[in-house]
């Protein structure tokens, strides 16, 4: 049997890189376009490298030549212009085009829960949000009026070891560290999910080359539901200490810091379960096996293996605890 043939555009992030080392694993022949600047994630070994700007139309067809592959899933597109520079470049060249697109693209606030892949695409409070709606729009068309093989897959909030899933990263946990209150939006128990990548990974790659999977749209996500309280202590404990949390509105934090606003308003804030009957039907035998806790404790570790992983924003740390001391 011949090798699956594939394109990943990008193929060093949280999610690609999973996806990547599963595919190398499985004989699949990878290719990977990418600026090869990834600093907390080694380089996949076992595939052929191509160097390119994601985000640059002319620097990806100029990487990508003449080559045609059986599947091209593009990780690193966030606008729809981007996705009809793709489905031009890509019409007649692949079996398969995968497109990331995120599970915050949902409706907010959610009407009912859980969230199918049926469930309206509305976001009006992140930007972010609304170009993956608009580039789905525009992989819909091209499915429809010209047969574009376009798969759709929304991940929801995916972490590995490199990555804490708070806004601040590592200086979250070293505040915890310090025996400093962190900041919880709302009062903490709204729900949330949290997908491993190597989880995400193995339901992903089933996707791959698939004949009943063009034109459809998958989300992926683990079936563990957790409240934002749960993963702070959770997170906490792996770190060995205690959580003292203070609770703080949504808004307020989002003025305080507004890098963190939209995607805190637009999305963390709302709760989310997630219905992921439709992906184990076209994955027998998938289920997201590894929890939180046991994720979380991977990425302590991480961080405590090098002080170079340990990155701790000083002016982020006086922004929480001038919340902090507003709250309180």
């Amino acid at each position: 049997m011949t090798a699956l043939k594939a394109l990943f555009i990008g193929g060093n992030g949280i999610i690609s890189s999973a996806v990547s080392a599963l595919a190398i694993e499985n004989g699949v022949d990878l290719t990977l376009l990418n600026r090869g600047e990834s600093t907390s994630r080694p380089p996949i070994d076992g595939a052929r490298h191509l160097k390119g700007d994601a985000d640059d139309a002319a620097s990806v067809a100029a990487a990508v030549g003449l080559l045609e592959f059986d599947v091209v899933v593009n990780f690193r597109s966030f606008l729809p212009g981007r996705v009809r520079d793709d489905v031009e470049l890509f019409a007649g060249r692949t079996g398969q085009y995968v497109y990331i697109s995120s599970a915050s693209a949902y409706q907010k606030p959610v009407a009912r829960l859980p969230i199918t892949e049926s469930t309206p695409l509305r976001n009006p409070l992140w930007e972010y949000s609304r170009n993956k709606i608009a580039s789905e729009d525009v992989l819909v068309a091209a499915y429809r009026d010209s047969g574009f093989p376009a798969t759709i897959v929304r991940p929801s909030h995916t972490y590995d070891r490199a990555s804490v899933p708070f806004d601040g990263g590592w200086t979250i946990v070293e505040r915890m560290r310090m025996g400093k209150p962190i900041v919880v939006h709302g009062d903490g128990t709204s729900l949330w999910t949290l997908t491993h990548h190597a989880d995400f990974a193995r339901a992903f790659f089933g996707l791959l080359g698939h004949p009943q999977v063009l034109g459809d749209t998958f989300q992926i996500t683990s079936d563990e539901v957790l409240t934002w309280n749960a993963i702070a202590t959770t997170l906490a404990g792996a770190a060995g200490v205690e959580a003292d949390i203070v609770h703080v509105a949504s808004d307020t934090i989002a003025k305080a810091i507004p890098e963190w606003g939209a995607g805190l308003t637009g999305d963390k804030a709302h709760s989310v379960v997630f219905d992921n009957t439709k992906i184990k039907a076209i994955v027998p035998g998938w289920r997201a096996t590894i929890p939180f806790w046991q994720g979380a404790r991977e990425i302590v570790q991480w961080h405590d293996e090098s002080p170079a992983h340990r990155v701790f924003d000083s002016a982020l740390d006086a922004k929480l605890d001038a919340i902090v001391a507003a709250a309180r």
